[in-house]
C-alpha cells in the first residue's frame, strides 16, 4: 500500500467516552435507584439514553467509529467479571435473586457481605472491582450487555467497535479470593478463560461486529517471559476462528516494550499504540520490529488523560514516520477519553484566552478528527486550525501565569537541609509521646466527616448569594462543634474538625494557591458514583494566605484532646489536578511542597500538634515501569520532607494512603520520615501491616480496621479481630486505630456505629494488653 493510499484511508476513533453525562444524569439515577427513588426500568433508560447521546455527539464530531460496551453502571472490570461469570461465592444468590442488584452488592457490599475489593487502576485516579478467583474458578459467557449495546449502536447507523478488557490484562488484575492461597496466580486460569473469550467474539460477530478491541494495557508493565508467553498464547488462539471478528488489541499509558514484538507477530488485525510522552520508545520500537504491514495501526497521539491542547505539528510529524510502518494508520486519543472531563466549551468562568489551552473530551474529538483530515487530505485542508493552535501554544507559553519569577527563585534556592528533619525518628517520638500522652492504640479517623446535604446546599447558597458569607461560616462553626462533640463522646483520642467546608480534598487548596484554575463542570469517574472535579494545575505556584489555619483552631478550642490539621500533600495534589505539561513534575511539584511548607508552619504557630499530609497518590502515580521507579520516588519523596521537615520534634506528622498496592513503595514511605502513616487495610485483610512488618518499617501505623466504601456497619468483634490481626504484625506501641479512609462520602447513619464499635474494640484490645493505660 503506497503513503498516499494510507493518509486516504485515516480514520478517527476513540476507545472509550466519559459516562456520566453533561449533568451527572448517571450518578444521580444510580443513587436514586440505590434509595428507591428511581425503578430498574428508569435506570437502564437514562443509562441508554446516554450512550446514545455519547455516540451522536462523537458521530457529529467527525468520529468514523465508535465504542460500544465501554458504558458501565459501576465499572468496566466488574462488567468483565459479569462476562465471564466471575462471581465469587458470597455473592451467587443475589445475583441469581436480580442481576442489577447483585451487580452493586458486589461493587458496594451489603449490611451482611463484603463487596470486592477496590484499588486504582494502573496509574491513574480510577478505581475498578478487583475480580476474586481460585483454582476452583470456572468461567461461562454471558455476552449479553456486549451485545446489547453493539445493536444500540447499530441501529442508530453507527458504524461501531465493542471494547473488551483483554483476557490477559483481567487475569493479570486479578488476585487469590478469600480463602485462596497467596501464592495463586490467576494467570494459571488462562486455558478455562481463553474460550469463554472466543464465544464473547464469536457472539459479537453474529450480532455485527466487524471489529472489536481487546485492551491489554497490562502488558505495558515489566513482565515476565512466562506472561508474554501467555499473551503470545491468547492471540494466537483467539486469532484462529474463522466466525471471530476483526482483533485491535488495544496498549495505554506506556511503551509496550518486551510485549510489542509479540503482538506484531500475532495473528491480530490491528494494534492500538500510545504515541503522547508518557510512552516515548513506542515509535522507535515499532520500527525495530519492522512496523506492522499488513495490519491496521491506531495511533494514540492526542493526550486522552491531561487536558491541555494537542501540538498538531508534533503530532502530524509522528502521524507521517508512522504511514510507512502499518497498512492502515488511524488517529485516536491515547486511552479513553473516561479520564477527563466532557465539554471545556462549559467553562465559563475561566477565562477565554486561558480556555483555548483547555481540551476536554469533546475538544480532543476535535482535536482527532482534524489531525486524521490533515493525515488524509494533506495540512492544507487544516491550515486555519494549525494557525490558531500554534497561536494558543504560544500564548500559553508566553503568560504571566506560567512564569512567576519569585516562585522560582524560591524553588531554585532549595537546599537538602529543606527537606530533612532536625531529629531522627527514635527522638521525636518520645517528644511526641510525652508532649501528646496518647494511649496504646489511639484512635483517630482519616479527616473528613459526611458531607451532609445540608453542608452542600450552604455551600452552593454561599456560591449563588442566597447565603451571606457570615451565615456560611455560622453553618460551619455549628458543623465542627457537633463533630467534636461526637469524637469525644465515642471515645477518640486523636480529633478532626471533620472538613465541613471543603468540597474536595484537592480543590479546597487549590482554589487558594495561585497557579491553579477550578472548573465548574470538569467532572471526572473516580469510582462507581464518585465524581471528582480535578482542578486545573496551569501556571507557578505559591500560597497567597494560610489556608487551613483559622477552622483547626477553631476545633481546637472545642477540646482539650489534640486536633490533627489535615493538608492534601504535594504529590496528590499533581496527581488529582490535571497538572501541567510544559515543565518536569519534580519542579512542580517543589513548587506545592513550599506553598504547603508555609501551611504547615502556620498550623504549628498557632498551636496544631499533630498535622496529617495525606498522600493518597504516592503509589498510584507510581511510573508503570520499573526503570522508571527511582527517579519518580526521588522527587515525590522530597516534596513531602519538603512540605514537612520545618516543625519541631514533638509535632507528630501523619501521613494517609489509600486503596492501591503499597509493596512496590515501601522503602518510600520509609523515606517519607512521616511520624504516623495511615493505610487501606480492612478490604484487604491487614496485607500491608504484614508487607510493612516484612520490610522492617519502623514507625507507627494506622491500618484500616474499618471499610469506609461500603454501607455495612462492622461490628465491635469484626473491628477486635482486624486489630488483632495488625498486632501480629505492628507493635502495640506503635499501632493506630482508625477506617481506611475519610468519611466524606458516608452517611451520618452508618458513621456514627462504625466509629462507636471502633472506638469501643480499641478500648476491648487495649484492656487485654500488658501494661495497658487507661
Amino acid at each position: 500500500m503506497t503513503t498516499e493510499s494510507a493518509a486516504a484511508a485515516a480514520r478517527a476513533t476513540v476507545y472509550g467516552y466519559p459516562r456520566q453525562g453533561q449533568n451527572r444524569e448517571l450518578k444521580k439515577a444510580v443513587e436514586g435507584y440505590w434509595k428507591g427513588r428511581v425503578s430498574a426500568e428508569a435506570l437502564r433508560e437514562t443509562a441508554r439514553e446516554l450512550r446514545e447521546t455519547n455516540w451522536r455527539q462523537l458521530a457529529d464530531s467527525g468520529i468514523h467509529e465508535v465504542p460500544t460496551g465501554d458504558f458501565s453502571l459501576y465499572d468496566h472490570v466488574l462488567d468483565t467479571s459479569v462476562m465471564v461469570d466471575a462471581v465469587p461465592a458470597r455473592h451467587r444468590v443475589a445475583v441469581e435473586a436480580d442481576a442489577l442488584d447483585g451487580y452493586f452488592a458486589m461493587a458496594r457490599g451489603t449490611e451482611d457481605v463484603a463487596p470486592l475489593e477496590m484499588t486504582k487502576w494502573f496509574d491513574t485516579n480510577y478505581h475498578y472491582l478487583v475480580p476474586e478467583l481460585g483454582p476452583d474458578s470456572a468461567f461461562t459467557a454471558n455476552s449479553d450487555k456486549q451485545i446489547a449495546e453493539l445493536k444500540e449502536a447499530l441501529a442508530l447507523g453507527h458504524s461501531a467497535r465493542p471494547v473488551l478488557v483483554g483476557p490477559v490484562t483481567y487475569l493479570l488484575l486479578a488476585k487469590p479470593a478469600p480463602g485462596v492461597a497467596e501464592d495463586f496466580e490467576p494467570l494459571t486460569l488462562l486455558d478455562r478463560l481463553l474460550p469463554v473469550y472466543a464465544e464473547v467474539l464469536a457472539d459479537l460477530r453474529a450480532a455485527g461486529a466487524e471489529w472489536v478491541q481487546l485492551d491489554e494495557p497490562a502488558l505495558v508493565q515489566d513482565r515476565t517471559p512466562a506472561e508474554l508467553n501467555a499473551a503470545a498464547r491468547t492471540y494466537r488462539e483467539l486469532g484462529g476462528p474463522a466466525d471471530r471478528p476483526k482483533l485491535l488489541v488495544a496498549s495505554y499509558f506506556d511503551r509496550l516494550g518486551e510485549a510489542l514484538p509479540v503482538l506484531a507477530k500475532a495473528p491480530v488485525e490491528g494494534l492500538a499504540l500510545d504515541f503522547t510522552d508518557a510512552a516515548a520508545g513506542n515509535l522507535a520500537d515499532l520500527a525495530a520490529v519492522g512496523g506492522l504491514p499488513g495490519k491496521r495501526l491506531v495511533a494514540g497521539v492526542v493526550n486522552g488523560r491531561n487536558i491541555w491542547i494537542n501540538d498538531y505539528q508534533k503530532s502530524l510529524a509522528t502521524l507521517g514516520t508512522l504511514l510507512g510502518l502499518a497498512d492502515q494508520v488511524d488517529v485516536a486519543a491515547s486511552c479513553s477519553l473516561l479520564h477527563v472531563p466532557l465539554d471545556a466549551a462549559a467553562e465559563r468562568a475561566i477565562d477565554p484566552q486561558i480556555r483555548r489551552w483547555l481540551a476536554f473530551a469533546r475538544q480532543k474529538t476535535t482535536e482527532i478528527t482534524t489531525l486524521a483530515r490533515g493525515l488524509s487530505q494533506g495540512t492544507g485542508t487544516i491550515a486555519a486550525e494549525l494557525a490558531a493552535n500554534r497561536a494558543d501554544l504560544a500564548s500559553r507559553a508566553s503568560s504571566a501565569i506560567t512564569n512567576d519569577p519569585a516562585v522560582r527563585a524560591r524553588t531554585a534556592a532549595v537546599t537538602d537541609s529543606d527537606t530533612r528533619r532536625a531529629q531522627p525518628y527514635a527522638e521525636r517520638a518520645a517528644s511526641q509521646r510525652a508532649h501528646l500522652g496518647l494511649p496504646l492504640l489511639p484512635t483517630t479517623t482519616i479527616g473528613s466527616f459526611p458531607q451532609t446535604a445540608e453542608l452542600r446546599t450552604a455551600r452552593a447558597d454561599l456560591s449563588a448569594g442566597w447565603l451571606d458569607t457570615a451565615g456560611y461560616e455560622d453553618r460551619i462553626k455549628s458543623e465542627i462543634r457537633e463533630v467534636i462533640a461526637f469524637q469525644e463522646k465515642t471515645g477518640l483520642d486523636v480529633l478532626v474538625h471533620g472538613e465541613p467546608e471543603r468540597n474536595d480534598m484537592v480543590q479546597y487548596f487549590a482554589e487558594q494557591l495561585t497557579g491553579y484554575l477550578a472548573t465548574q463542570h470538569g467532572w471526572v469517574q473516580s469510582y462507581g458514583t464518585r465524581y471528582v472535579r480535578p482542578p486545573v494545575l496551569a501556571g507557578d505556584i505559591s500560597r497567597p494566605a494560610p489556608m487551613s489555619v483559622r477552622w483547626t483552631t477553631y476545633a481546637q478550642q472545642q477540646t482539650s484532646r489534640p486536633v490533627k490539621g489535615m493538608l492534601t500533600g504535594p504529590v496528590t495534589m499533581l496527581a488529582w489536578s490535571f497538572v501541567r505539561d510544559d515543565q518536569p513534575l519534580g519542579d512542580t511539584a517543589r513548587q506545592v511542597a513550599l506553598a504547603l511548607r508555609d501551611e504547615v508552619a502556620d498550623l504549628e504557630a498557632a498551636g496544631t500538634s499533630v498535622i496529617q499530609v495525606d498522600e493518597p497518590a504516592l503509589r498510584e502515580t507510581l511510573p508503570l515501569r520499573a526503570d522508571a521507579h527511582a527517579p519518580y520516588l526521588a522527587w515525590a519523596t522530597e516534596a513531602f520532607r519538603l512540605t514537612t521537615a520545618g516543625v519541631r520534634p514533638d509535632t507528630q506528622i501523619h501521613t494517609h494512603m489509600c486503596y492501591a498496592e503499597f509493596g512496590d513503595i515501601l522503602r518510600a514511605i520509609d523515606d517519607l520520615d512521616a511520624d504516623v502513616i495511615s493505610l487501606e487495610a480492612a478490604r484487604s485483610h491487614m496485607q500491608v501491616a504484614d508487607e510493612l512488618a516484612g520490610a522492617g518499617y519502623p514507625r507507627e501505623v494506622g491500618p484500616g480496621v474499618y471499610d469506609i466504601h461500603s454501607p455495612r456497619v462492622p461490628e465491635e468483634a469484626e473491628a477486635v479481630s482486624l486489630i488483632e490481626r495488625a498486632l501480629l504484625s505492628v507493635p502495640a506501641d506503635r499501632l493506630w486505630i482508625n477506617p481506611d479512609c475519610g468519611l466524606k462520602t458516608r452517611g451520618w447513619g452508618e458513621v456514627r456505629p462504625a466509629l462507636e464499635h471502633m472506638a469501643a474494640a480499641a478500648r476491648r484490645v487495649r484492656g487485654s494488653l500488658p501494661h495497658a493505660e487507661s
